[in-house]
């Protein structure tokens, strides 16, 4: 593909493009150049996308669980045949490298496979009643589902977001991020290349606020799920509650790492910094705050930085590019402004600490050690290519820490002790723990946070189960 596709949205089997709408630039974040525009819904596009969605409901809950898994093995299969076309429009428009890409088009395609599986898997079940009664446990779809899609990983976060509806039985319209639109756009295509109804998957842009008012104000909607900063999630949720919708609330983080003197230093050096850095540290579940143990902490500063200074940075679709730029201007702001925030407190800059050129949003991998707790940047999620580095004196000083702030999606510890590692998993605040490892996320697994980092899940049987309702039936 050399060509950046055009775009629109998809509303009921209908393309639509600008024709007088509003529309938002889509910028490419390597060389700031605009790669197109993208439409804003009217509230007639909104009102269409609701009524087919009702009608798709109504389509989508009657047919078979063996259609529905079909079409998801289908849509799997032209996602994997189209993989590399995605990656390239995925790295052009969020920056990425291109291998990220491409294994972000690969595993969006293996969620669709499991869910596939999961279409058969939802079973009820028949309660122990007296002859000539019955009791019946039965899970049904929820009913349309509005979806909200954030822009760091445009393909992923779309699968999520329309696979369990989709598997469950519901219709869903799905709003991908107006900065990285042809991604998630190519996802919802494959569904619909595959079979699925116009009526039960669509497409919507738009300003964020009046999307989400818009159609959180129907009735028609039954659930909200939606993947973004903490501040946007508690606002959606109040209005979803003025209907009681149901809702999923993958929100923000800030993931402590605890490193243990008994570890390998080397390799967790060798799996974290790679995974910091990894989509620029653009990702709700980076290792953030590295909460080391004294003992080992100058040891583990100097290989941090060294790491760091290696990572080649550049346009993701250059070979041998590690990290390419930040997705827009308000990340490279927002990341420089915490910084100075920092180091004003007392904090160390080890490497990094500023913009790479005067083309696009590239910025330096950045090392901060001995960060005073009161900086903003040891309380907010940086969202960037920053670490951040603490020495603590034992075991309950670490875990205090890793618990201290009212995050809690995902965490990380490395350790070789067992009991400790089980003393852990118990003790830390949080949806999901890597022990002596870097992966949070698998599409087996539930994927969500606790506390601010807010509630249900994707992916996993759980992410099926969180577009359906119980109902019990009662028979004499």
């Amino acid at each position: 593909m050399t060509d950046y596709p055009s775009l629109h949205m998809l509303i009921g089997g209908e393309t639509i493009d600008g024709g007088g709408r509003a529309t938002g630039e889509v910028i490419n974040p390597a060389t700031g150049e605009i790669l197109g525009h993208v439409p804003f819904a009217t509230p007639a596009d909104l009102d269409a996308a609701l009524g087919n969605a009702d009608r798709g409901f109504r389509i989508w809950r009657a047919t078979p669980a063996e259609k529905r898994a079909k079409v998801l093995q289908d849509a799997a299969a032209l996602l994997r045949q189209r993989a590399g076309d995605i990656a390239q429009m995925m790295t052009r428009e969020q920056g990425k490298p291109l291998a990220e890409a491409t294994g972000e088009a690969i595993y969006s395609a293996m969620l669709f496979e499991f869910y596939a599986g999961e279409c058969k898997r939802s079973y009820g079940r028949m309660l122990v009643r007296p002859a000539a009664s019955r009791a019946e446990v039965r899970y049904e779809p929820v009913g349309p589902v509005a979806a909200f899609a954030p822009w760091n990983f445009p393909a992923i976060n779309v699968a999520r977001k329309v696979g369990g509806p989709i598997a469950a039985g519901c219709s869903v319209i799905v709003k991908p991020s107006e900065e990285t639109p042809a991604a998630g756009l190519a996802v919802v295509q494959a569904l619909l290349d595959a079979g699925c109804p116009p009526e039960v998957c669509q497409v919507v842009f738009g300003v964020p606020d009046t999307v989400s008012r818009h159609l959180l104000a129907s009735p028609i909607i039954r659930k909200l799920s939606f993947t973004g900063s903490t501040a946007i999630g508690k606002h959606l949720a109040k209005l979803a509650a003025e209907d009681m919708k149901r809702t999923t609330m993958e929100l923000g983080g800030h993931g402590p790492v605890l490193v243990f003197a008994d570890s390998d230093v080397d390799k967790v050096l060798d799996t974290m910094v790679a995974t910091k850095y990894r989509n620029a540290g653009q990702v709700c579940v980076s290792p953030t705050r590295f909460v080391v143990e004294d003992s080992i902490y100058d040891r583990f500063r100097d290989g941090f930085i060294a790491r760091a200074k290696a990572i080649k940075v550049g346009n993701g679709l250059e070979d041998g590019v590690q990290m390419g730029p930040m997705a827009n201007a308000r990340g490279t702001e927002g990341l420089a402004t915490k910084i100075a925030d920092a180091v004003a407190k007392g904090a160390r800059l080890d490497t990094g600490g500023e913009r790479i050129g005067n083309q696009g949003f590239f910025y330096a991998p950045t090392v901060l050690s001995d960060i005073p707790l009161d900086a903003e940047i040891m309380n907010e999620e940086p969202f960037g290519p920053v670490a951040l580095l603490n020495a603590y004196a034992g075991e309950d000083a670490m875990i205090a820490e890793a618990n201290r702030l009212p995050y809690g999606l995902a965490a990380y510890a490395w350790t070789q002790d067992p009991v400790r590692r089980r003393r852990l998993a118990d003790q830390i605040e949080a949806g999901m723990i890597a022990l002596n490892g870097a992966g949070v996320s698998a599409v087996d697994a539930p994927f969500g946070g606790v506390k601010w980092s807010g509630h249900g899940s994707e992916d996993g049987a759980e992410g099926v189960a969180a577009c359906m309702v119980v109902k019990t039936v009662h028979e004499s």
